[in-house]
């Protein structure tokens, strides 16, 4: 399992032209699931996610959570960071879990990142649809999670 985080000042995602999910200041999280990833691995993932401390303080030090700072979750699953580019010039992603349960596997860490933070906004893609995904990088700021 692995979870991209983006520390974002906007970002909203987009299926068919509507709006499904939109944060303001926040995490955006992209999420990825393997085969051979068990359903414990989702809660330890989301505990890091919300609690991961990248946003500055009054020192501009890195010293608050998402949930400290009282920011918003946008969660989308990402299958292509499964991807494997090491051979040849297209991408395989036969190491990323089959669609079925991979969405199983969404719903519960999306699920998982409300558990975490009850207070907070949890907003959300839609599983295995053309997504149009639009956001603002504050530092740039990104941390790959991968327990």
């Amino acid at each position: 399992m692995r979870v991209l985080l983006q520390r974002v000042t906007d970002a909203h995602v987009k299926v068919d032209g509507v709006v499904v999910g939109a944060i303001e200041k926040g995490l955006l999280l992209y999420v990825g699931f393997k085969e051979g990833d068990l359903p414990d691995m989702i809660m330890p993932h989301a505990e890091k996610a919300v609690n991961l401390r990248i946003f500055p303080d009054e020192n501009e030090k890195m010293n608050h959570s998402v949930r400290e700072f009282g920011g918003d979750l946008l969660v989308i699953s990402q299958f292509t960071l499964y991807g494997d580019v090491k051979t040849g010039r297209r991408p395989s992603f036969t190491q990323a879990m089959k669609p079925d349960l991979a969405n199983e596997y969404y719903e519960k860490f999306c699920l998982a990142c409300k558990t975490c933070y009850p207070e907070g906004k949890v907003e959300r893609g839609k599983f295995g649809a053309m997504m149009q995904i639009s956001s603002i990088n504050q530092g740039p700021i990104n941390f790959l999670i991968e327990l």
